[in-house]
């Protein structure tokens, strides 16, 4: 009976869950981070990498760039708890953050800057940190569970973590076939639609806090 029981709660947690699943916000949640994320944008940076270190490790920057991801989806809450920070705050704080990086991609510009020579695996730093679950993007993500559910963005974050997997392991091939021309234009693209994601968020915590 206590087996039933448990087998029972599990179903109905999942079937809980399954429920929650929403296409449209799983499209938009895919979307913004593989915005902020940017993996195709750092195909030169990435290659650079590759040329340093001899070769990427794409499952290892893959696994600690979701290890990284995930933890602060579920846990960064009792993060902003520990400063006496609301989720709302920290929502706004990361739109400014998101409006930024779109600044960036548009512009082609760099406003925030990360430690290009950091010391250590490549394949870990600077690849997995910061270039992919960096600030902006571990930012993105508390800020998304202010809008979003979280079972959503998972699986938004999954989405993404398999574009990074195939891009990193990939990403000479595709440089050659998109060009830098192609990467910019995509870059500009994704570009304008975070800087309206940036605004729409803002605007939903900013008078709420």
């Amino acid at each position: 009976m206590g087996e039933l029981s448990l087998s029972s709660l599990i179903y109905y947690s999942f079937a809980s869950k399954f429920q929650r699943m929403n296409l449209k916000e799983i499209f938009t949640i895919t979307l913004i981070l593989f915005s902020v994320i940017d993996v195709i944008g750092s195909i030169p940076f990435i290659i650079l990498i590759r040329q340093r270190e001899g070769r990427i490790y794409a499952e290892r920057a893959t696994i600690i760039s979701a290890a990284l991801m995930i933890s602060f989806l579920f846990l960064g809450q009792s993060i902003l708890n520990l400063f006496g920070l609301d989720i709302g705050s920290f929502a706004v704080a990361g739109s400014i953050v998101m409006f930024i990086i779109a600044i960036e991609m548009i512009l082609g510009i760099t406003l925030i800057q990360d430690d290009p020579n950091a010391r250590g695996t490549g394949s870990i730093v600077p690849l997995a940190f910061p270039l992919i679950a960096g600030a902006g993007t571990l930012t993105t993500i508390l800020s998304l569970r202010a809008v979003y559910d979280e079972v959503n963005i998972l699986i938004g974050i999954v989405l993404n973590l398999i574009i990074v997997y195939v891009v990193l392991r990939f990403s000479t091939y595709l440089e050659q076939k998109i060009g830098k021309s192609g990467f910019a234009v995509l870059r500009r693209v994704f570009g304008v639609i975070l800087l309206s994601i940036a605004v729409k968020i803002f605007k939903a915590n900013a008078f709420t806090i």
